[in-house]
């Protein structure tokens, strides 16, 4: 088994999730961390998010056995491994971006397993809504990275956009990335 120290983001949450699953727990990696991925680390988070995927939370208590066999201590609502700057946090589920459930989660093959993640056009989501709903350009420059390094859904975006009040603000973001290409 690779180290930790030599893990990165995908493989380390690969790593994770492999394990909660063989407990029945079941996440998803959102957030920050699939900016990483999808940028090729052009932006960098240093937490993974790993979302459950249903309404029905796995107790504290299972999820804090498998991170402390893992190696994982728990500090506040993050876990922290003493081999990686990367902390592991596991928000509430489902999976979401504004007002709608995540749509599409693929499944990567790591070399420590296979990782969950929400698709590059949820991602991009779930930055625009960051800056959408408090105007956050980070948000906005994380999404612009996500799209500029992997195939997006604009039809999918633009419907999204619209279902949360900001097709106006989406039609001038979709202007600037195809001044870019």
């Amino acid at each position: 088994m690779k180290p930790v120290s030599e893990m990165s983001r995908a493989e380390l949450g690969a790593f994770v999730q492999e394990h909660l699953r063989a407990r029945g727990v079941d996440v998803v990696l959102s957030g920050g961390a699939c900016v990483s991925i999808y940028s090729q680390n052009r932006y960098e988070s240093m937490d993974l998010d790993m979302v459950h995927t249903s309404l029905m939370r796995p107790g504290r208590r299972l999820i804090l056995e498998v991170m402390t066999e893992l190696g994982f201590i728990e500090e506040g609502r993050h876990f922290r491994h003493g081999e990686t700057d990367l902390l592991i946090e596991f928000p509430a589920g489902p999976p979401a971006v504004g007002g709608e459930p995540v749509r599409d989660i693929e499944e990567r093959r790591e070399a420590t397993g296979v990782l969950k993640i929400i698709s590059p056009t949820d991602c991009m989501k779930d930055r625009l809504a960051g800056y959408y709903h408090w105007n956050d350009m980070q948000c906005l420059d994380q999404a612009i990275l996500v799209a500029a390094a992997n195939e997006i859904d604009m039809r999918e975006l633009a419907r999204w956009s619209r279902a949360e009040g900001r097709l106006e603000e989406f039609s001038k973001i979709r202007m600037r990335l195809e001044n870019k290409a």
